[in-house]
């Protein structure tokens, strides 16, 4: 490689890190610019309220309560809402969330369960107004995904969905099985936070093994036809992450490297963790086989949550995203310490 090769690779990667970096701080300022808005709003709300409340009593007006309770009911949520951010107290809630679904054991069964619940997520991003961004994906043999790796983005997104990390059981009629039978299947979500470059972890070049491959997805010419998607092996811990969505093999690079530490962080908490569990002679883990959630089409529709018993009969509205009433009873279950992890 030339020098001159070498100092435009040298400019072209301080260019991307500077227009990351400014994209960060606008992203910042909009956050805080929202949570004063929504607070500004919150407060006029409830000063209607209250003109309306007065004045149905001063006028001695019965046909403004119906009025009166939807006012009280929207403020109830909004302000329920709020409180719930006082819960997201954790080092890394504020970060965007870093979503990774693996199929199960069960082929193709297992393969379209983690399609479902990978749309599930996407709507449900799109519902709470957060960016969400496909970062990798493996196909299945028929349908569906044998793993997917999403970016959602967004004030507290990893804060919000870190009550997704498990595994996720279905039973239903199998759309695949011509005798109509039923099936159970499983799909595990891993959940990290997207860590930025303040956050400071050492990783070695000597412990990394990059790949380069081309890129199975949609995007053009360029992205099929030239290898800009890169896989990369931590040897020490064996932790693999791999992105396909950009363009640039440059910009994938810096994305699976994020996943990488990301990765990384969570596996010296979880030791950490595990150290202190050890010391008070308590240690709990959600493993492969215990499900903290179940959803199920048949013989009867319900989805339940199994660490806080939250469920819900409408199933449809879950699976097109409705995820909050079961975020919500995980973060207060968890801020009380009445989890159930076994």
């Amino acid at each position: 490689m030339s020098i001159e090769d070498l100092e435009a690779q040298t400019m072209l990667a301080d260019f991307y890190a500077d227009m990351e970096k400014s994209q960060k701080i606008l992203q910042s300022i909009k956050q805080k610019k929202d949570k004063v808005a929504r607070f500004e709003a919150f407060e006029n709300k409830w000063e209607d309220a209250k003109t309306l409340v007065q004045l149905a009593i001063e006028e001695n007006d019965d046909s403004l309560l119906p009025e009166v309770r939807q006012e009280h009911s929207e403020l109830m949520e909004s302000l329920q809402s709020m409180t719930l951010e006082t819960l997201l107290s954790g080092k890394y809630d504020k970060y965007n969330a870093i979503l990774t679904l693996h199929a199960g054991a069960g082929g193709t069964e297992a393969q379209d369960w983690a399609a479902m619940l990978l749309r599930m997520y996407q709507m449900w991003a799109s519902k709470r107004g957060f960016g969400c961004e496909m970062l990798d994906f493996l196909d299945g043999d028929e349908a569906g995904y044998k793993s997917a790796t999403i970016l959602i983005s967004g004030l507290n997104a990893y804060g919000y969905a870190k009550s997704e990390k498990g595994v996720h059981r279905l039973v239903r009629i199998s759309p695949f099985d011509a005798s109509g039978r039923r099936h159970t299947s499983f799909a595990s979500v891993e959940v990290m936070p997207e860590i930025d470059d303040e956050i400071e972890i050492t990783i070695k070049p000597d412990d990394l093994k990059v790949d380069t491959y081309r890129s199975s997805g949609a995007g053009g010419q360029h992205v099929n036809k030239t290898e800009s998607a890169i896989r990369i092996t931590h040897i020490p811990t064996g932790v693999i992450v791999a992105c396909q969505n950009e363009r640039s093999q440059h910009k994938n690079r810096d994305t699976a490297m994020k996943m990488l530490k990301a990765k990384l962080i969570e596996i010296a908490e979880q030791q950490q963790k595990d150290k202190i569990e050890d010391i008070k002679g308590v240690q709990k883990e959600i493993g492969w086989g215990s499900q903290i959630r179940s959803y199920v089409f048949h013989p009867y529709n319900m989805v339940k949550d199994h660490r806080t018993g939250y469920e819900v009969g409408n199933i449809g509205a879950v699976m097109d995203g409705d995820l909050d009433g079961f975020i919500n009873a995980f973060l207060r279950a968890a801020s009380l310490g009445q989890l159930n992890l076994k």
